[in-house]
């Protein structure tokens, strides 16, 4: 059967929201995991860092072996540990301590998510297509579509069927990550650089300092964005005292909601602007904002709209960053795309790693761990600067 490339970029739409199961589905049931298996929210704040840890470990081996492997085995064997790593989150906890049950589902779903993450992009980006940047932005909106669909059909099925059968939920999740895997074995891929030729050497990027500088946006993109993500149904339900069907909706999906619309808006902007920084740089400090009303504010409902703003703010940041990145290094290969992911990775577990820690130390006030978090919105915004400064003085 024939597939045209843009099967490929279907495809790839819903490798991310396969990517966006395996990273909001688990954090929806944090509460429900600390009452359950009588776990304390630094032992909660494991699981996130072991599953961002595990994809760190992958985005940094990919860069070697994924180009030999081939785009296609990596592609269908990540859905396939995305797929067992769910099974297994029904299956272990009541099986063997609950923990140890719990941290090896993350692992095996991780191992799926780190090759989603290095893969996705870089599949989407060879595909023939005009505006690239447009393409990267509509694509990682997905992400966030895939975010409001995991969250407001999970949130659906508790109000229906109840927490406690969280379990089959799992198993239903389970089917999206191996359709998309028979999916992947038919599409048409085009390699990222053309046949006969070598991407650049890691030697060459890892001693460009403006590479470093991505790496430094990617870092403080994917914690900017988890920090409030992936505490956000827990804060609204402990720290705000509100109930877990409308901390779920004013919490975690709002925030993904307005990331979506503000990727599509990106990419709007990107048809028209060759570079996003001016873009990211406005959104990054919209983010601080929206960090310092969350942590700060009194009010529940303020606190809220300040998670919101979050989603809308970090939706340019990751892609915003790739899109710069394949731009300055566009013989790159996947190597780059791999390197960038691992940055990103870091920051995704570093953030909510410090929420955790921070908060743990506070007694469990989570607004304390969200108000330390601030520094990576913060840290961003100087590297857009010194990385506008560099493109100016390029120009």
């Amino acid at each position: 059967m024939r597939h045209s490339y843009q099967a490929t970029l279907g495809a790839c739409f819903t490798g991310y929201i396969v990517q966006s199961v395996i990273n909001l589905f688990a954090p929806l049931l944090f509460l429900t995991f600390q009452r359950e298996f009588s776990l304390s929210l630094d032992q909660i704040a494991l699981l996130i860092t072991v599953n961002f840890l595990v994809q760190l470990c992958v985005d940094g081996l990919s860069a070697r072996f994924v180009d030999k492997i081939g785009w296609r085995v990596c592609m269908v064997a990540a859905h396939l540990f995305a797929a067992g790593g769910l099974i297994l989150l029904a299956l272990l906890p009541g099986r063997i301590p609950p923990l140890a049950g719990l941290i090896t589902a993350v692992i095996v779903y991780a191992l799926g998510g780190g090759l989603l993450e290095v893969l996705v992009s870089p599949i989407a980006e060879a595909c023939p297509t005009r505006r690239k940047s447009a393409v990267m932005g509509l694509l990682h909106s997905f992400y966030c579509w895939g975010s409001v669909a995991t969250i407001a059909l999970s949130t659906l099925f508790f109000f229906c069927f109840g927490t406690e059968n969280w379990r089959i939920l799992a198993m239903l999740w389970a089917l999206l990550p191996l359709v998309n895997a028979l999916v992947f074995t038919q599409v048409p891929l085009v390699p990222l650089t053309p046949e006969g030729e070598s991407g650049l050497p890691l030697g060459q990027l890892f001693r460009t300092p403006r590479f470093w500088l991505f790496l430094l946006l990617m870092a403080c993109a994917g914690a900017s964005e988890l920090s409030i993500s992936q505490w956000a149904s827990a804060f609204a339900e402990s720290a705000l005292g509100v109930s877990k069907t409308v901390g779920d909706l004013a919490g975690p999906l709002a925030f993904a909601l307005l990331m979506g619309l503000s990727r599509l808006v990106y990419a709007a902007y990107s048809r028209t602007h060759p570079s996003p920084v001016g873009f990211m740089t406005a959104s990054t400090a919209l983010c601080i904002a929206g960090y310092l009303l969350v942590s700060l504010s009194p009010w529940p409902a303020l606190a809220l709209a300040g998670c919101a703003l979050c989603g809308m703010a970090v939706g340019c940041m990751w892609p915003g960053t790739f899109s710069l990145a394949a731009a300055c290094f566009p013989r790159s290969g996947t190597a780059l795309f791999a390197l960038l992911a691992l940055a990103g990775d870091l920051g995704c577990s570093a953030g909510p790693g410090l929420v955790g820690l921070v908060s743990s130390a506070w007694g469990d006030r989570l607004q304390y761990g969200l108000l330390a978090a601030v520094i990576f919105p913060l840290l961003l915004l100087a590297g857009l600067a010194l990385l506008r400064k560099q493109l100016s003085r390029k120009n």
